[in-house]
């Protein structure tokens, strides 16, 4: 394969969307697959929109999950400057060259002019991007503001060959003339793009599926110049579990990486799910670190169906990653959210990792510690029917009994004080295995399953598991 160049443009009019981080990761994909160069460039022109702090948003959240690359703002390189804003002086060089050429035209019309004619050709059933070029010679000698438009050619197709689509053909007269520079003398996305991609030798252009009807409009712009365009591929779209296009109001799923990270999501896993969003390994496996998802990449895998954003797919794949840490990592991940929800206020460190170790196993994210933490100490302490049945057995009772008695005994509540006691009432009561484990569990927790007893018991004390074995007995 040539050499391999590709971009991430991000625009900074908001903070960093699952599907730009998509984005942004298969191209860091591929460059790495093929050992080339990942740029991330800059595209701040559409000044009305941007977001005051949302570009250095965007890098910050891209370096968090773990996406770095080799040239850009902050890491020049040789085909700077990497931000369009700077780079005007560039565009109005090369929109020149077109107007000298005779493939660009000086339109004068008024935005108002524009709109009744777009009114116009909706009501004639026409495309609403079709204009009409008679009005635009006409006002040339009057000192007006006037934008640049690209001079559709006629009967003309472009066709090129989509790494995810295959052979895509569009015509020239599904294409009005359409502005290379506004008034206010900054391109349009679809001019500075190509001009970019072109000096900054970017050999694969991989996005969204959105782009796709951009793609003809650039390519008039190649073969104006006489460039060769880079390869595209357009990734599809992401969609919800009712296979609806993810859409930013859609609050049934978490949208925006900044909130991935303050729910205490591992970026690790995170880039793990995304990479599986749109493409399939050639792998069993789901879980991936980066440096095996950069050797399995494979632009011939990417899906060309929508990809489902599985939300429960995450929670398995981040659960997976929670498993794996050390205590001290854990604790990290999860004491922002106990300190929020006050639980961590005057315990000791000793509890802190008691209580962490014990929901490690159940763990989707960080955030999580908190439900758990309220559904093991705070419910209220009710049996359904399945467990008072359980209790009403002959010679469970007598079990508890003999549990209580031997904790009214013992001044350290501990793990391992908790365990002796456990066989302690094994051999007094002659209760073992099932017998023995559940009735003091559903006494306890007023659970048939959860974490490690003793661990549990721990954590609840002494004194409240004491009144809870009363009750039960009682």
């Amino acid at each position: 394969m040539k050499n391999v160049r590709v971009r991430y443009a991000p625009s900074p009019t908001g903070h960093l969307h699952i599907g730009n981080a998509r984005t942004a990761l298969f191209n860091y994909l591929f460059a790495k697959r093929h050992k080339g160069s990942f740029v991330v460039r800059i595209e701040d022109t559409d000044t009305l929109r941007n977001v005051e702090g949302g570009l250095e948003s965007q890098l910050k959240y891209l370096k968090w999950l773990g996406i770095d690359w080799d040239e850009s703002i902050d890491q020049e390189g040789e085909y700077g400057p990497y931000r369009q804003l700077e780079r005007l002086d560039i565009y109005k060089k090369y929109a020149q060259q077109l107007l000298d050429q005779g493939l660009a035209y000086k339109c004068y019309c008024t935005e108002e002019e524009l709109e009744a004619e777009r009114e116009e050709l909706i009501k004639l059933g026409k495309d609403k991007l079709h204009y009409s070029r008679k009005c635009y010679h006409l006002k040339e000698d009057k000192e007006l503001p006037y934008v640049l438009r690209f001079k559709v050619p006629d009967d003309t197709t472009y066709t090129f060959n989509d790494v995810v689509k295959g052979e895509v053909t569009f015509h020239s007269e599904d294409v009005g003339d359409w502005v290379l520079m506004k008034r206010n003398g900054i391109p349009t996305y679809n001019f500075a793009c190509v001009v970019d991609d072109h000096l900054m030798k970017i050999s694969h252009v991989l996005r969204g599926e959105d782009h796709i009807t951009n793609t003809p409009k650039q390519m008039m712009v190649y073969r104006a110049f006489g460039w060769d365009a880079p390869t595209f591929g357009h990734m599809t779209l992401i969609v919800n579990e009712n296979n609806k296009k993810l859409s930013k109001r859609d609050q049934s799923i978490i949208q925006y990486i900044e909130q991935y990270q303050e729910l205490g999501y591992l970026p690790d896993a995170l880039f793990n799910f995304i990479a599986l969003l749109g493409w399939s390994p050639d792998s069993k496996k789901e879980i991936l670190n980066k440096q095996q998802l950069i050797q399995l990449f494979d632009e011939k895998r990417l899906s060309t169906s929508p990809a489902k954003f599985d939300k429960e797919k995450l929670a398995f794949i981040n659960n997976r990653y929670i498993k794996k840490l050390h205590t001290d990592e854990l604790i990290e991940l999860c004491m922002p959210h106990l300190v929020e929800a006050d639980i961590a206020q005057e315990r000791d460190m000793n509890w802190i990792e008691q209580l962490v170790s014990m929901f490690q196993d159940r763990l989707s994210y960080g955030a999580e510690i908190v439900e758990l933490y309220d559904e093991f100490f705070n419910q209220s302490f009710k049996l359904n029917h399945e467990m008072k049945e359980f209790l009403d057995q002959e010679g469970v009772n007598n079990t508890l009994k003999v549990f209580r008695d031997l904790i009214e005994g013992w001044q350290e509540f501990t793990e391992e004080n908790i365990k002796l006691l456990i066989k302690a009432t094994q051999k007094i009561s002659e209760a073992k295995g099932k017998m023995l484990y559940m009735p003091l569990r559903i006494a306890t927790t007023a659970q048939m399953h959860g974490p490690d007893l003793p661990k549990a018991l721990a954590l609840l004390g002494k004194h409240t598991v004491l009144e809870r074995v009363e009750e039960n007995i009682k």
